[in-house]
């Protein structure tokens, strides 16, 4: 997913040995695994690894990546009417960004023994997932300002344990990602600001955007523990560093003061400081909505899926003028050579 939280079976795994490299057991090569997990270290490509490991990776990592190319959708469809040349200016860097990450993370996954083309004909096909949260419109230019804030603000919480991910190349990737993000989250929020110190219409249009994505990015934490059960093999191998109850929570303790300096009212009467507790307490998640729109019934699924498969087939121009190319290069480098 867009997070570490959100790493679900894909609609039908890829046949054995068609993206994985199948690597035979052996208890020695298993205990340097362990005592390297242990020892919070760092596995590489090319350190042996048990096949449930890189097959989660895989999974995860893909999934990552997929977020981040579908992510660039719903806010790629304001830049031709950002209110501005600034706003348009900032947006159109932000898509890339997000393109760039993706590719990040395709490269990434491509260590792992699986290839671009598999992961694409995944996604294509419905087969992978990618985050619910995409699934849902931006109705209006206040939704890309919180997709900035909210969205991207509880995709660092996420994203941040990754940097600690025991898989060098996933770790390390989500370096200068986090990095980006970060950025994307502060520009998010101050469009808002200036939003909110406008008219009372552009006040409107902010609480309506709040209250339209509030709920689903708690949910992009993942489901509660409890009904969370891979979580504990994720952090046993230090793929997944922190739960998902405490992600959420850790979102709701720092997004509640930001919301008080916009001057926006979080959608939930039941949120409110536990002095017990040390954080606050909120309301109860929609979890039914979160499921159908996983499982392909929200309200852009079809819609972005559709958008991604034209992309890529009128692109087919593009990669097949650059493998030809690449292979008249070599031919001249090989008749140079002679």
């Amino acid at each position: 997913m867009y997070t570490q939280s959100f790493n679900v079976p894909d609609k039908a795994d890829a046949p054995p040995g068609a993206a994985l490299k199948a690597v035979p057991h052996d208890s020695a090569l298993q205990a340097h695994f362990d005592a390297v997990i242990d020892a919070d270290g760092k596995i590489e490509p090319r350190d042996w690894m048990p096949d449930a490991y890189r097959k989660t990776l895989v999974r995860q990592i893909s999934q990552h990546a997929h977020s981040e190319i579908v992510g660039m959708l719903p806010e790629g469809n304001w830049i031709s009417r950002a209110p501005s040349l600034k706003r348009k200016t900032i947006l159109v860097a932000k898509v890339q960004d997000e393109g760039g990450h993706g590719l990040y993370l395709y490269s990434a996954a491509e260590t792992l023994g699986t290839s671009r083309d598999q992961m694409f004909d995944a996604l294509h096909s419905g087969k992978a997932k990618y985050s619910s949260i995409f699934n849902y419109p931006t109705l209006t230019w206040a939704d890309v300002g919180v997709v900035g804030w909210l969205v991207d603000g509880a995709a660092i919480m996420n994203q941040i344990p990754l940097c600690r991910c025991s898989f060098g190349p996933y770790a390390r990737a989500m370096i200068r990602v986090c990095k980006e993000e970060s950025f994307h989250q502060r520009q998010g929020f101050e469009a808002l600001l200036s939003m909110m110190q406008g008219t009372a219409e552009q006040k409107a249009m902010v609480q309506d955007a709040v209250n339209r994505w509030w709920w689903k990015c708690l949910a992009m934490f993942g489901p509660p523990d409890a009904d969370s059960p891979n979580s504990v093999q994720g952090m046993r191998w230090g793929i997944k560093r922190i739960s998902n109850d405490d992600l959420r929570q850790k979102f709701i303790d720092a997004t509640v003061p930001q919301a008080e300096v916009l001057g926006v009212t979080l959608p939930d009467p039941d949120l409110k400081w536990n002095a017990e507790r040390g954080h606050h307490d909120h309301g109860p998640i929609d979890w039914d909505e979160f499921w159908a729109v996983v499982n392909g019934d929200g309200p852009c699924n079809k819609e972005r899926l559709a958008t991604r498969v034209k992309a890529w087939n009128d692109g087919q121009w593009v990669r097949d003028a650059a493998l030809a190319h690449a292979r008249k290069q070599e031919e001249r480098a090989m008749k140079e050579a002679a």
